[in-house]
């Protein structure tokens, strides 16, 4: 077995047991023998649980779990492989979904959509215009001093993209019912999976996962592009083509998962960072490894935010929170892992 196999099994292995506790924890805990039992008696309809056990258990795990499970897992999937993509298409560690000002944008285009239509379609469409509108506009700003790819002018045109539809976000928020929307919009924006549903994951979820097995293809392009633009290109790599499709790819992926969830941070930034550290710079391996951590990390962080305390704690909140200590942690080894 090959040690790139190895790291993927491993990583598949854990996120899976982490699935299965997340719809195990909860206020209403469930142990092994039951869900156990529980999954006997779905199957082949016979087994030690009563019909009232079963009927209990059936609607905590298949309306209230499982949606909060399968969102976590595609959103930290998303955001963590958009993150590693990001990094790897303007070889800079520092850049991420949220540096590049990519969330800042599409909540600014969803609590748009959220206020001028009630169509989640034009929701989604509006979100992911204007994630991109604001990668886009950082990229202006980083070129606009000087034709090289400065990692301090890059993130330094993230953060005035950042800040510019932060402070259109709040216009929408000044405008919008103070009643209804406002509250809405708000409570939305701290990040939370609570308003899960199975249908509205699947319909999202799917161009999500579709980016996200996309971009996980394209990594064996991101190692060519590695070596420098003009040694890809003797390499035939269509250099152009892949930075556009790849970004597009990574922008849609951070889009949607705002509109899922909100604004949830760090994640695009620091799991590249951990998985690149264990398992090093090839991108044939930190991309997919990336995704399943991601996924994992997003699930402990969600049972903690609904365990912590009596009540909720909102997701975005909890994974600056964890974020923070976790880069400052990494930034020690940033440099080697990176190299």
């Amino acid at each position: 077995m090959s040690k790139q196999t190895k790291y993927l099994l491993q990583g598949l292995a854990f996120l899976l047991a982490v699935a299965i506790l997340s719809l195990l924890w909860g206020q209403y805990p469930i142990s092994f023998a039951t869900f156990s039992d529980y999954l006997q008696f779905k199957i082949f309809s016979s087994g030690a649980i009563n019909a009232q056990t079963f009927s209990l258990i059936d609607n905590i795990i298949l309306e209230i779990r499982l949606p909060r499970v399968l969102l976590a897992i595609l959103i930290g999937s998303a955001l963590a492989t958009s993150g590693a993509v990001f990094q790897a298409m303007f070889v800079n560690p520092l850049v991420s979904p949220g540096i590049l000002g990519v969330l800042a944008g599409a909540s600014f285009g969803a609590a748009c959509g959220m206020l001028l239509s009630e169509n989640w379609l034009v929701v989604q469409i509006m979100a992911f215009v204007f994630g991109f509108v604001a990668v886009a506009f950082a990229l202006f700003i980083g070129s606009m001093v000087t034709n090289s790819r400065s990692s301090v002018l890059l993130v330094l045109g993230g953060v005035i993209s950042g800040s510019l539809f932060t402070s259109l976000l709040s216009i929408v928020k000044y405008v919008a019912d103070p009643y209804s929307t406002l509250p809405a919009i708000v409570y939305w924006l701290m990040g939370s999976l609570s308003m899960a549903q199975l249908n509205e994951v699947f319909f999202v979820g799917t161009p999500i996962l579709m980016s996200i097995i996309a971009m996980i293809f394209m990594s064996k392009y991101f190692d060519l592009l590695s070596l420098g633009d003009e040694e890809a290109k003797a390499l035939g790599v269509n250099v152009t083509l892949i930075r556009i499709v790849a970004i597009l790819l990574a922008t849609l992926a951070s889009s949607l998962s705002v509109v899922m969830a909100g604004i949830i941070g760090w994640v695009g930034l620091i799991i590249p960072h951990i998985v690149r550290m264990v398992v090093g710079p090839s991108h044939r391996l930190l991309i997919p490894l990336s995704a399943i951590v991601g996924a994992a990390f997003l699930l402990l962080a969600d049972a903690i935010s609904r365990l912590a305390l009596s009540v909720e704690i909102p997701i975005g909140i909890l994974t600056s929170l964890i974020g923070i200590p976790i880069f400052i942690i990494v930034l020690k080894n940033a440099r080697a892992a990176w190299n």
